[in-house]
């Protein structure tokens, strides 16, 4: 007989920043990184505990019927009160994580979902909808005073892909299944969603949904919207049910009414999903500039080509450093392709081509001791994508602001946008802290008429004041944005943090019919509020 078998380890998330608890930086880690970022902290901030909280009995109970759906355990209450933003890590680690629900419910159906909302409408109650938790503008705290009290509406337990039409190659999909298990319940029907957002690992199908999110493609389709057939909402006035057609031109989409909501009208439970076959080819490449301005125009040209490929990100020279993608002030363009059907090389050859003839060359020299290869800078790449939101909190330890937020353009407007923010964000924060600040970009998304710019910030803290020298820091960059008639958000939704771009952005008379669509579908003003109206 064989000895006894090691169990296997359960990994737990992080109540106060991202992902896994046990991936994050340790306090070594965490000073050295602050080392190299002029004005931060000494030492690491604690890592805070839940038992260190101020957290009250709730201020209501539920019913019987549905008290077997409800958690009032401090642990949990305290990792629902919040997402994963900057301003989100800063007041836990400051033990002030703002409002904290009173309750947390799991409904496993449906019904579960309009018998919780029938509840809280009687009782008002906030309901704000919670799938990964991954939000980072405010979209899935509770703030203000005007509810007696707060439910986090936890869809996770609905997690299931209950149905699959392998003809239509679509798939009917509840909204809590979080992204690695939507993958593979589709794994054996040899079928994809392929939509892998940052948040992949920590984000549901019906959060990328509530937001609108951006995916795993550069170019072609890539947001979610692109991927639904229909969707399951239910309201406070009923569930909406919209059917399932390849497409229609009868009157304004019930399912555009949805994307994008973030909870304010309702809560998606389920959705039939577009899928594809899983890839069988695939390749990548990265070319390296000397001016970044060329590589705007490769990028544009490769945009408006019919090559598609699925990976088209220009990592300027400090977010390639950054990265480790290069060592040499050279901006990169990751490039890759992918295909169900037939090999790719041939495309990535001439879009390796179409990048030099503006001046790009294969395999950035990424410093001492390494292999100028391009796939090694891929891979360097990929591996800083996946780690950076870790390390993010590991610098926030520190007391240093290091925050991202992105946007959309026109290419006529792209360059000079991308310019200014650097030039008026690095300024502000010098000014605020007496630190220069590093303010970087990369392009996550292309299209034909326009491109996805994604900045990131890392500068010293102010002293007990992170939130404002952020908040401070993202009214300079909106400004901007509004200048140059840039999207407040491209792909991170609007939330709380991003009302007011999106008030200005967004025309009066579809203002006030959202207001009127809030009013007739959430009567009581309980769902989500202050997300988009209101």
């Amino acid at each position: 007989m064989d000895g006894p078998t090691a169990q296997p380890t359960l990994r737990t998330r992080s109540w106060w920043g991202w992902g896994w608890t046990d991936a994050h930086p340790d306090d070594a880690e965490c000073a050295a990184m602050g080392a190299l970022l002029p004005g931060t902290l000494a030492r690491p901030l604690p890592v805070p505990a839940v038992r260190d909280l101020r957290i009250g009995s709730p201020a209501v109970e539920p019913p019987a019927s549905l008290a077997r759906l409800v958690s009032a355990e401090p642990a949990d209450r305290a990792a629902h009160s919040m997402g994963k933003a900057y301003r989100d890590v800063v007041r836990a680690l400051r033990g002030q994580p703002g409002r904290i629900p009173d309750l947390v419910a799991r409904p496993v159906d449906e019904q579960g979902v309009a018998d919780l909302l029938d509840w809280a409408g009687e009782r008002a109650v906030a309901v704000v909808p919670y799938g990964g938790g991954s939000s980072v503008t405010g979209g899935v705290e509770y703030r203000g005073d005007a509810h007696r009290a707060v439910l986090s509406l936890d869809l996770t337990a609905m997690r299931r892909v209950l149905e699959v039409d392998t003809e239509g190659r679509a798939a009917r999909i509840q909204a809590g299944a979080l992204g690695p298990d939507l993958e593979r319940q589709l794994r054996p029907h040899g079928l994809t969603l392929r939509h892998f957002p940052q948040s992949f690992e920590f984000s549901t199908l019906g959060g990328w949904l509530a937001t609108r999110a951006g995916g795993h493609y550069a170019t072609g389709r890539t947001h979610i919207d692109d991927f639904v057939q229909s969707m399951n909402v239910v309201t406070p006035a009923g569930t909406s049910s919209s059917w399932r057609l390849p497409a229609s031109g009868a009157g304004p989409s019930p399912d555009r009414l949805f994307l994008g909501s973030e909870g304010a009208l309702g809560v998606i439970t389920e959705a039939w999903m577009r899928l594809q076959e899983r890839p069988r080819h695939k390749a990548s490449a990265a070319v390296a500039f000397t001016d970044f301005h060329a590589a705007l125009r490769a990028v544009r040209e490769l945009a408006q080509s019919d090559l598609a490929p699925a990976n088209c990100r220009l990592l300027d020279p400090g977010e390639a450093a950054l990265s480790g993608a290069a060592g040499d002030d050279s901006s990169v363009l990751v490039l890759g392709f992918e295909s169900a059907g037939e090999p790719v090389d041939g495309r990535l050859a001439r879009a390796v081509e179409l990048a030099r003839s503006h001046g790009g060359r294969r395999g950035p020299d990424r410093g001492p001791g390494a292999a100028p290869a391009d796939d090694a800078a891929v891979g360097a790449w990929r591996a800083a994508f996946l780690r950076m939101p870790y390390l993010r909190d590991g610098l926030v330890r520190m007391g240093a602001v290091a925050e991202t937020f992105e946007t959309a353009a026109t290419w006529d407007r792209v360059p000079a946008l991308i310019e200014e923010v650097r030039a008026e964000v690095g300024a502000a924060a010098l000014k605020a802290t007496g630190h220069p600040a590093t303010v970087n970009c990369r392009l996550t998304h292309v299209y034909p008429d326009g491109a996805a710019p994604y900045f990131t910030v890392l500068a010293a803290g102010r002293a007990g004041d992170g939130v404002a020298l952020w908040d401070d820091l993202k009214a300079v960059a909106g400004e901007v944005l509004h200048r140059h008639r840039a999207t407040i958000t491209h792909h991170h939704a609007v939330g709380r943090d991003h009302r007011p771009g999106y008030d200005r952005q967004r025309p009066e008379p579809f203002a006030l019919a959202l207001t009127a669509a809030k009013s007739a579908l959430d009567p009581n003003g309980i769902l989500n509020p202050g997300v988009l109206v209101g």
